[in-house]
């Protein structure tokens, strides 16, 4: 357990990795950014640490390939245990049913900054301290013409598929970053710009539009997969919430 000099606004990590330099690199990084961080090298070590109740996290960081005890199947087993944030950690996209299970996602290798930034999403807020308004999931002027024009069955089916999409388009610009693929990197973001608009994903939409134009800078574009993994998450949550099947 690592706690040097934890600030007591941000949330207790509970860090689940079975690499040993990861695990001692990213708790370093918590560590010296104020997170009070427990650590575990498999999925059963670190739901047993739930269970005795000598952890009570925030946030989950959760490698996506662990031994034993895993993947969607860990991920159920911990919500059982508390209400604490997952974000998986994988040097790959991980499987759809594993993306849907979690709250987030972070590509390995990964800067202090952006596990800053999606740690940041988890910050306990004071009581009373004001909150700024986030920028909305949906246009909520698109989701009510849709409402007006079909039925509710079917604007469901329809973010439905734009979700599907998404999923699909991610692990496509995986690859494409990965191949040094540019151009199918300039098509995709193009692609998710102009789907994403029409359905009123505005989050979404203007990840898309980046991608296409920094589309001959792939280490930015590399960047914003994370952020278009968890645009992703938030839509899912909106479909679940707004339009439950």
């Amino acid at each position: 357990m690592l706690g040097i000099g934890e600030k007591h606004e941000l949330p207790t990590v509970l860090l689940i990795d079975d690499d040993l330099v990861s695990r001692e690199v990213i708790a370093t990084v918590l560590t010296l950014h104020g997170h009070m961080v427990h650590t575990a090298e498999t999925g059963d070590a670190g739901l047993e640490m739930l269970m005795s109740g000598s952890v009570a996290p925030g946030v989950i960081l959760m490698d996506a390939q662990l031994p034993g005890l895993s993947g969607a199947e860990l991920i159920g087993r911990l919500r059982e245990q508390g209400k604490a944030e997952i974000i998986l950690i994988s040097g790959s996209a991980p499987p759809e049913d594993l993306a849907r299970a979690a709250d987030g996602f972070l590509m390995k290798p990964f800067a202090p900054e952006d596990l800053q930034r999606v740690l940041g999403e988890h910050v306990q807020k004071p009581a009373g301290s004001a909150v700024q308004p986030a920028e909305p999931v949906v246009n909520p002027e698109t989701v009510a013409q849709f409402r007006q024009l079909m039925t509710e069955a079917t604007v469901r089916e329809i973010y439905a598929a734009v979700v599907t999409d998404l999923h699909k388009r991610l692990a496509a610009l995986e690859k494409a970053i990965a191949d040094g693929d540019s151009d199918q990197v300039r098509r995709i973001g193009h692609a998710i710009k102009g789907g994403c608009g029409m359905a009123g994903a505005l989050e979404a939409a203007r990840l898309g539009a980046r991608l296409e134009s920094n589309s001959d800078q792939l280490d930015n574009c590399a960047e914003a997969l994370p952020e278009l993994y968890s645009a992703i998450k938030r839509l899912e949550r909106m479909l679940e919430r707004e339009f439950p099947a």
